[in-house]
Order: structure tokens, then C-alpha cells, then sequence
């Protein structure tokens, strides 16, 4: 159909004989500087395919995870006991949840802030403690005074010594002290210290212990504490080990707890005592913390309204001075929104310059009340979130990360002292798109390049031959 020389025809690249072509040194100079602009072109034009390109835009807030956010966090507080430790939210529509648990753990640890035991359990205890009638006469002292000189005589001598510290200023102290008195005397009368010895009550007046109320980590008032086989003291740590009741303190039942712990003791028996299964106390003790420090970990989950996140003691039956509340803590973790899947990472890590590095800013960060004991500081965070976006290629096409700035201070309060999280989200979200480049886009530039170049460098070589033969004849006319 088609003979060879009509295909010829259309060659668009028709060659000169080698023969009928001159080579030039200008020619040859081109050549190599073309040659390098079209290597560096390509790179340039190759890491920009190869480059990660975004476009950011700010849009109303929708998110996908409906209208609450999730807190995660990990607070040590060297000087906050478990005992009273509470985690607290409130919001700007009303909302108060008091001493918040299902979905948080505390851990006692010591002021160097390392754990020392297992996860610290609050117990069962939620009915109302029940006072005993109050007396307008000056109650009969039945308990023995205890002070630091005595304290650890009295404790040695006495397989189980039970100790009420107490504040005279205390509200909550004054209800328990006739019926403690009242107990602490019958007690006495049925288990005669000089004769039998099993049980002792006593009591530690904080105002004017001090030492030794801080010793037994005491900080709320009134605190009575168990203490069992002689001494409080473990051998292998040195942190004390001992007990804190939690139940009804009118007479009756303060008797009745102290007659339990004294049933497994024999009489003639002033060894170490055993430890009390019985079930008819175990709602009204507890392990009391064997350091002054808590780690409280966990999350909630708050409305997208501004709100505080609140930590501080807390206890319907027991009163705090607040002057020897200290508030110092450490964050460890503070986040908010839901982890990312562990898939997602690769894309995450490929997206951290974009992101930046706000959604842990507080971690690992220390504030410590470096002021003196009486200063009523209380620790406030006010943290400012915003959710972003990142629309990425792959399966984990959405990449959901909650960023937030924090300023912090330390402010004098005639309340408790607390710890206080106030937190606050924009309306607005930042969305990150990732731009797809297009391989034919890459090509088409690489092939434009490639051809300028060269077509460039073929015009400025025929303009400096044709001008170097110009120039030529020139002088050839001048000689003529």
C-alpha cells in the first residue's frame, strides 16, 4: 500500500552526512552548558514531583466525632495523697461531675515521683458517714494523747493502735470528738491497756503535731488511721503501710470496728497481729496511702463548650487546710481527641512538618509551687484547641489531630488550692489537602525542559556562528 520512500517522506529528523557537518568550539561549549542546565532542570523538576504538597484552608468545625472530645492524661502530684485525690469537670452550659472515677487510676508515689505500690482503689464506700449525737458537756477524754515523742512508743507497745488526727478549727472534727472520746472509753474499759494491751485509741492534735501529722501524710481532717503490728514501717522501702477508716463514726459502730479488729488477737498476744479477713469491716477500711504523692491517669470526655478539668482534695466528711496544700505537679501526657491508629503512623510521620508539633505541648513539663506553705497557690492552665485536618493519599485517607497552645500561672486563692485545666476550643478547623501530582504533568515538564534546552542552545549556536562568519568577512573585505 505504502512503498518506503512516501513513509520516508514524513521523517521529520532527516540526517546530514557526518561530512557535510563542522564542528566549532563554541559549538562544543554550548553543548556541555546545555547539557548541565538539562541535569539540574530534571533534578529540580523531579524533587518537585517527588515533594509533598499541601494547601491549608480554615473552615467551620465538622467533625466527624460528634460533639464531645476525649481528654487524655497522666498528672503526677508529689503532695496530693490519693486519699482525697479528685478529678472534677465543669462547662460553661452547667455541667459539674464531682470526683469523676469510672475512667480514672491513681497510683501512689513518693516526692521523686516514683510509684510506690499498685493501683490506689477508693473503695466502696458512698453512704453518708453517721455522726454520733452531740453533747453540749465537755466530753470524757478516753484517748490517749499522742505527740512525736510518744508516738512511736505507744505504737511499738500495742498490736493495734488507732489513731484520730484531728484540727481543733475543724468542723468535722468537733462532730467526731465526743464520740470518739465516748469509744475510746469504752474501749478501755473492756480491754484494759495494763492487762490486756491489744488495742489502744489515741489521738494527734495536727495544729500542734505538725511533724507528725505530715510524717503519716495526713491532709484531711479528721483522719483516722489504723495502725497494726507495732509499727508502720516496711522493711524493704520505708514507706508506711497501715490503714484508714472510712465508716460511720458514732459510737456504736466505732466499737464495733475496733472489737472486729481486736477478735483475731489472742489475749496473751502481743506479737504482730494477723490481718483481719472479716467481711463485717472491710466497707469501712481501707489501705490508707503509703506516700504523700498521687499519679492520677485516665480521660474524659467533655463537651466541645469551654470548660475546666479541676484537680484537687476532695471529701464530704473531712476538712483541708488549705495552707499546707501544695498543688505542684508534672504532666506527662496531656492530649486531646481520639489516638491515632497505629496504621496511620507512616502517614502521620510524613506529615508532621505540616501538622507541627502542638498536640502534646504541655508534656512532660513541671510546675512547681516554689513558694512557702500558707501561700494558697493555685495552679491554672489555660489551654486554647483547635482541631486539624489532614487529607492524605492511601487508606488512611483522614487523619483527624487536635492541636493546642497552653499559658500557665500560679495565682493566690482563698479557696482550696487546685490544679485547674480551663479549656476552650475554636469553632473554626484547619484543613490540610494533600495536592496529587499528576505523572503525565511531570513528563509533559520534563520533555519541555529537555527540548528548550536544546532548542535554546541550537538558536544561540547558530547566532554565534553566524555572527563569527560575519566577522570574518569583514576582515576578509578590509584586507581586499
Amino acid at each position: 500500500m505504502f512503498s518506503s520512500s512516501k513513509i520516508k517522506s514524513v521523517d521529520f529528523y532527516r540526517k546530514i552526512p557526518r561530512d557535510l557537518t563542522e564542528a566549532s568550539l563554541s559549538g562544543a561549549g554550548l553543548s556541555i552548558v546545555a547539557a548541565l542546565a538539562m541535569m539540574f532542570l530534571f533534578g529540580m523538576e523531579l524533587n518537585n514531583y517527588l515533594t509533598f504538597s499541601t494547601s491549608t484552608t480554615v473552615i467551620v468545625d465538622k467533625s466527624s466525632d460528634g460533639d464531645f472530645l476525649r481528654i487524655d492524661f497522666n498528672i503526677s502530684f508529689p503532695a496530693l495523697s490519693c486519699e482525697f485525690a479528685s478529678v472534677d469537670l465543669s462547662d460553661i452550659l452547667g455541667t459539674n461531675r464531682l470526683n469523676i472515677t469510672k475512667t480514672i487510676r491513681k497510683f501512689s508515689i513518693d516526692h521523686n515521683l516514683r510509684p510506690t505500690g499498685s493501683e490506689f482503689h477508693s473503695g466502696p464506700i458512698s453512704h453518708d458517714i453517721k455522726h454520733g449525737e452531740e453533747f453540749d458537756e465537755e466530753p470524757v477524754e478516753g484517748s490517749v494523747d499522742l505527740t512525736a515523742q510518744n508516738f512511736d512508743r505507744y505504737s511499738h507497745m500495742h498490736p493495734i493502735l488507732v489513731v484520730n488526727f484531728f484540727a481543733p478549727w475543724c468542723y468535722w472534727s468537733n462532730r467526731l470528738k465526743p464520740a470518739w472520746e465516748k469509744a475510746a472509753k469504752i474501749i478501755r474499759e473492756r480491754y484494759d491497756p495494763e492487762l490486756d494491751g491489744r488495742i489502744l485509741l489515741g489521738k494527734v492534735d495536727c495544729t500542734q503535731e505538725p511533724d507528725l501529722c505530715r510524717r503519716n501524710h495526713i491532709q484531711g481532717y479528721p483522719s483516722i488511721r489504723i495502725f497494726r503490728k507495732g509499727s508502720d514501717l516496711r522493711n524493704d522501702h520505708g514507706h508506711h503501710d497501715h490503714e484508714s477508716y472510712y465508716g460511720d463514726r458514732d459510737v456504736d459502730s466505732l466499737v464495733k470496728t475496733m472489737e472486729d479488729l481486736v477478735a483475731p488477737i489472742p489475749v496473751e498476744s502481743q506479737k504482730m497481729a494477723l490481718d483481719d479477713k472479716s467481711n463485717m469491716t472491710q466497707n469501712t477500711k481501707r489501705p490508707a496511702p503509703s506516700t504523700g504523692g498521687c499519679r492520677i491517669e485516665g480521660y474524659v470526655r467533655v463537651k466541645k463548650v469551654p470548660g475546666n478539668l479541676i484537680f484537687s482534695a476532695r471529701s464530704g466528711a473531712h476538712s483541708f487546710d488549705s495552707t499546707q496544700m501544695n498543688m505542684s505537679h508534672v504532666i506527662s501526657h496531656l492530649s486531646f481527641g481520639r489516638k491515632i491508629a497505629p496504621r496511620a503512623m507512616s502517614d502521620v510521620k510524613r506529615l508532621i512538618p505540616y501538622i507541627g508539633g502542638s498536640h502534646d505541648r504541655l508534656n512532660g513539663r513541671s510546675f512547681i509551687n516554689q513558694r512557702d506553705l500558707g501561700a494558697n497557690v493555685t495552679i491554672e492552665h489555660y489551654v486554647q484547641i483547635v482541631k486539624t485536618e489532614v487529607m492524605v493519599k492511601g487508606p488512611h485517607k483522614l487523619v483527624e489531630e487536635y492541636e493546642y497552645t497552653a499559658h500557665s500561672s500560679l495565682a493566690q486563692s482563698v479557696y482550696i488550692p487546685v490544679a485547674k485545666f480551663h479549656f476552650e476550643l475554636s469553632p473554626m478547623q484547619v484543613l490540610i489537602t494533600e495536592n496529587p501530582k499528576s505523572f503525565s504533568h511531570f513528563l509533559t515538564n520534563v520533555c519541555a525542559i529537555i527540548g528548550g534546552v536544546f532548542t535554546v542552545a541550537g538558536i544561540l549556536d547558530s547566532i554565534l556562528h553566524n555572527t563569527f562568519r560575519l566577522m570574518k568577512k569583514v576582515e576578509l573585505g578590509k584586507n581586499f
